[in-house]
């Protein structure tokens, strides 16, 4: 039988690992990437600016300077068809701004 203690250890390792869900990859990030070491996530819209810097500096291997969070909201959309307007909602996503420190870098395709 699985004590308290393995299990509470288990549960925080399955949230580290749903926290960053993925990058944002860009033409806009790139460049901020770049120039302004800063990167794009798309992470849990429960997670809190420590478990995403942790979980990046634990995926990465990266020091985090500084972290933004936004919530972007999902918006209506319409598409015309023959049968008629078909009604519709994009998900609602909270992003990641991180800013890494000037010595560090991640590179996204360095595992393709």
């Amino acid at each position: 039988m699985i004590n308290f203690l393995q299990l509470l250890i288990t549960l925080n390792q399955i949230r580290k690992m749903n926290v960053l869900i993925k990058p944002i990859i860009s033409e806009k990030m790139q460049a901020a990437s770049e120039k302004y070491n800063r990167y794009g996530f798309i992470v849990d819209r429960r997670a809190t600016k420590d478990q995403i810097k942790r979980a990046v500096e634990e995926t990465y291997g990266v020091k985090v300077d500084k972290i933004n969070t936004l919530i972007q909201r999902g918006k209506s959309s319409v598409r015309l068809t023959k049968a008629g307007a078909i009604l519709g909602k994009k998900n609602t996503v909270k992003k990641a701004i991180v800013f890494v420190n000037s010595k560090d870098k991640i590179d996204f395709y360095s595992s393709i």
